[in-house]
């Protein structure tokens, strides 16, 4: 089976690649953004953070200094408070260090002019604990910590408030901010490369296919699939179901295939074997329950690359009965043609004795010849009740003699005039009487001449067809072979297709319950057995309704 080869054009081959590259590199510069402004924020709230512990501890620092402790609870010093407090915010770069006490009056200030002025704000330390956030002081807005201020007994005298500026946090923002920015851009472009990867990627997985031509493949694909009448299935390369349109589902029997394998949906066997490629060849023929079917395999590859398997299934059902009623109706017009040669000859003696004046031995000729005709009709009917079988084994008879071989009814049959299994007893019997004539007339004449005996018995609990011939017969190992689908030792003959005869027969056997057999070496005997009663109705199919008294199917 040639592989089946996909050809992508490759028209536009940067376009899909591009598209993608672009978008993302659109959302990593937005995200890179997004993330660098809320890293600022993030980094500012930090360092205000880290500075308003900074103005805590310079807050407690002077809050811990004897002399500011000695003059906030016993007074007198003068300028002491201011003095020391001035200190320490030179040494620290502090905005202000600013001590209050508990009236809330300023004791030290950066501003000489607020000394000794009340502050626009409560004592927050009043509570004995130290407290820090965001001033917006007399010197501009400020990171501030709090810290209560106690006198040397231990008693809680005022607080010390100190401030550091803004700009010194900004500044230190300023600084870091670069390097942030250096590690954003890193990122998008580590981002941006891993995108062209990821472009190519999805380029190659694509086959070059821009977006919308695969929107518009997949949506012919639809309406292919789910239009045309013949059954498709693909597989990926882990033998998984991918693809089945609704014919292939009516066909095969499948439900909710998609994803699954074929051992899970369908059970060992045939149509099995040929859907996964176990059945070598073309145009592999299986036979259902209610289709003929015929399957083809054709591995799928692209740029040497293995993709599974697309697997078609076509309905032969309706052709194939054709063709079996045409070989039919072929066989049935050389009956006849052999028929009237012989008539005819039969007349031409009869009008040859009438012209030499042997009235008398013409007379007994007819009825000789007219008896004749009638023998084989009414022995049948000695046996077999029921008409439409009556008629498929006369004609068959008829058949096999113009061929030389001699169809015998055995004296131990007997079959009721409206039988049980009627439709599939009539597929049997014509199926394995053209098997075994056929078998019989292709070798050289056995001694005692070609001869087929055909035993049809109903009995109690079942019944029972014998078909004996003394042909080659079935080689051995083949027993179990010849009812497959396909099987046979014979080319096609005409239009008659070999090798689902014996297999029709198998299926409609084993449907009811029943059993078929045969026997291998020379002379074969098949023999075919079904349970009474009858309670599963034989399918209606073309190929299984067929009991026409010419054809069938050569083995």
């Amino acid at each position: 089976m040639t592989p089946i080869r996909l050809r992508i054009g490759r028209g536009g081959k940067r376009r899909l690649s591009a598209r993608i590259l672009a978008n993302q590199l659109v959302i990593l510069t937005l995200t890179g953004l997004i993330g660098f402004v809320l890293f600022a924020f993030a980094q500012r709230a930090e360092l205000d953070r880290s500075y308003q512990e900074r103005a805590l501890a310079i807050a407690q620092t002077t809050a811990a200094e004897p002399q500011i402790q000695q003059a906030m609870e016993y007074g007198g010093g003068g300028d002491v408070v201011q003095t020391v407090a001035e200190r320490i915010r030179r040494a620290s770069a502090a905005s202000y260090v600013v001590v209050i006490d508990l009236k809330g009056v300023r004791h030290s200030h950066p501003i000489p002019a607020l000394l000794g002025e009340p502050t626009n704000e409560p004592l927050t330390v009043l509570d004995g604990r130290s407290h820090v956030g965001v001033d917006q002081g007399a010197t501009g807005r400020s990171a501030n910590g709090r810290a209560p201020l106690y006198g040397p007994s231990g008693a809680l005298v005022g607080e010390v408030s100190v401030g550091i500026p803004e700009h010194d946090v900004l500044g230190e923002l300023w600084r870091e901010l670069p390097s942030f920015a250096l590690y954003a851009a890193i990122a998008t472009a580590l981002g941006a490369a891993a995108a062209y990867l990821l472009a190519r990627r999805l380029k190659r997985t694509t086959f070059g296919l821009e977006l919308e031509e695969i929107a518009g493949l997949l949506q012919d694909r639809e309406a292919m699939l789910h239009g045309i009448r013949e059954g498709v299935v693909a597989f990926d390369p882990d033998g998984r179901i991918t693809v089945v349109n609704d014919e292939a589902r009516r066909l095969l029997g499948l439900g909710t295939a998609l994803g699954r394998r074929l051992e899970e949906v369908l059970p060992d066997g045939r149509l099995r074997r040929a859907l996964d490629g176990s059945l070598p060849g073309t145009d592999v023929s299986v036979l259902t329950d209610e289709h003929c079917l015929v399957v083809n395999r054709m591995p799928v590859t692209l740029h040497g690359r293995e993709l599974g398997a697309v697997v078609t299934v076509r309905d032969r059902t309706e052709m194939i009965g054709l063709l079996r009623e045409l070989d039919s109706v072929r066989g049935l017009t050389d009956a006849l043609r052999a028929q009237q040669h012989e008539f005819t000859n039969r007349i031409h003696t009869l009008a040859g004795l009438l012209d030499i004046g042997e009235h008398d031995s013409a007379y007994a000729y007819a009825i000789e010849t007219a008896r004749s005709g009638q023998a084989l009709t009414e022995d049948v009917r000695r046996h077999i009740g029921n008409p439409l079988m009556v008629g498929l084994l006369v004609a068959k008879t008829t058949v096999a003699a113009e061929r030389g071989v001699r169809i015998v009814l055995t004296g131990d049959s007997s079959l009721s005039a409206d039988p049980p299994h009627l439709r599939r007893l009539l597929t049997i019997v014509g199926n394995l009487l053209d098997n075994a004539v056929d078998a019989t007339a292709g070798g050289p004449p056995p001694e005692g001449g070609r001869r087929v005996r055909l035993t049809v018995a109903e009995g109690r609990t079942r019944i029972t067809v014998r078909v004996a011939d003394n042909g080659p017969g079935i080689l051995p190992g083949t027993a179990e072979s010849i009812f497959e689908d396909g099987w046979s030792t014979r080319p096609d003959r005409g239009t008659a297709r070999r090798g689902l005869g014996l297999a029709m027969v198998h299926r409609l056997v084993q449907r009811h319950g029943g059993t078929v057999t045969v026997s291998e070496g020379p002379g074969a005997v098949f023999t075919a057995a079904l349970p009474l009663p009858d309670t599963t109705p034989a399918p209606r199919g073309a190929l299984f309704t067929m009991a026409l008294p010419m054809g069938g199917e050569r083995r």
